[in-house]
């Protein structure tokens, strides 16, 4: 039983991780696609596309962890999950096949590359609004009959489902907008610092909202965040959300180019610990513990080994490639 136990955190510790780093990697990228309408057609947006070319598309090995990890190492979860969010699942991968495709192709296909440039836009606002839109179907319940869903087809989509949405899409535009501050010079780090400015904001408004609208999901929210041991955490949350949009407000208005960037992150830190309260022990917030969900411990052992190898080698590829495109974006790549 103790095996069990603790083989079954590690796993719930490696896919929250995963889940960690795609948001983390994959989110500025999406941000920038979010916000790609709104520079100026020729060298803005190829500086704006260039920022992220070299790592686009590794970022996305954090989704395929998580989401196989998921599968193998909580099946009963994987199982009433799935059918569940079938619509916003397919939606986001249709979005995220979209973007790829128009990522390689508005440089090879340059006839046609205000298509190409609206589907790259097109997919990273649906694969965002997707990915929020789970999130929210989760946290407001999924309903099982025994060991599988029992809800109907519509179940996902509500006002909460789509708040979450929304407020990712805003989240991830203002993380992209501070990868641009980052990365970029000229026209595109002005536009993206003025982008980040508004975006502040409107940030902290709708985690607000979705804060707020949480606890009356579910009893256990307001359990789980208004009582010891997650009071500890929720207590001290406002305050770390303060400072960093603070900083991040600062490193906007005219600090080092990194600043905003980082700062945003710490708030996407603050509000990845308020999903942890909120999620933990359940893989299914209020319906499904992760020892319920779990796969037998042989299983998640063997698993364990290949995980042991390969997220190290990932990490460590994903490292080296952004220290080699550590520098700014110029007309002709980074420097």
């Amino acid at each position: 039983m103790g095996v069990d136990f603790d083989l079954t955190v590690v796993w719930a510790m490696i896919i929250a991780f995963a889940v960690t780093m795609y948001v983390v990697m994959d989110g500025f990228d999406l941000g920038i696609g979010i916000l790609f309408p709104f520079f100026r057609v020729g060298r803005e947006r190829d500086a704006a596309m260039n920022a992220i070319a070299p790592v686009w598309d590794g970022n996305e090995t954090w989704l395929v962890l998580g989401g196989g990890g998921l599968m193998a190492a909580f099946p009963l979860a994987y199982a009433i999950i799935l059918p569940a969010l079938y619509t916003p699942l397919i939606a986001m991968l249709l979005g995220l096949v979209f973007r790829g495709v128009a990522f390689e192709f508005r440089w090879r296909d340059p006839g046609h590359r205000a298509l190409w440039d609206a589907a790259f836009c097109a997919g990273s606002i649906v694969a965002t609004l997707a990915q929020g839109v789970t999130l929210g179907a989760l946290l407001q319940g999924v309903e099982i009959s025994g060991r599988a869903y029992a809800g109907g087809w519509w179940d996902w989509l509500s006002p909460f489902s789509l708040l979450t949405g929304a407020a990712l899409l805003i989240s991830y535009a203002l993380l992209g907008a501070g990868w641009l501050v980052w990365k970029t010079e000229g026209r595109v780090h002005d536009d993206a610092r003025r982008f980040a400015r508004l975006l502040l904001p409107a940030m902290l408004v709708a985690v607000l909202a979705v804060s707020a609208a949480t606890p009356f999901l579910d009893g256990k929210y307001y359990e789980r965040w208004f009582v010891a041991p997650g009071l500890f955490v929720t207590v001290p949350m406002p305050l770390l959300v303060a400072f960093c949009a603070l900083m991040a407000w600062r490193g906007i208005g005219g600090g080092r180019d990194e600043q905003p960037f980082f700062w945003t992150l710490g708030l996407f830190a603050c509000t990845l610990a308020g999903l942890a309260i909120s999620f933990w022990p359940d893989v299914i917030p209020g319906r499904v513990t992760i020892w319920e969900a779990a796969a037998p411990a042989r299983s998640q052992l063997f698993m364990l080994v290949g995980t042991a190898v390969m997220v190290p080698l990932i990490l460590a590829y994903t490292g080296w490639s952004y220290w080699v495109f550590r520098g700014k974006v110029g007309e002709h790549g980074y420097h």
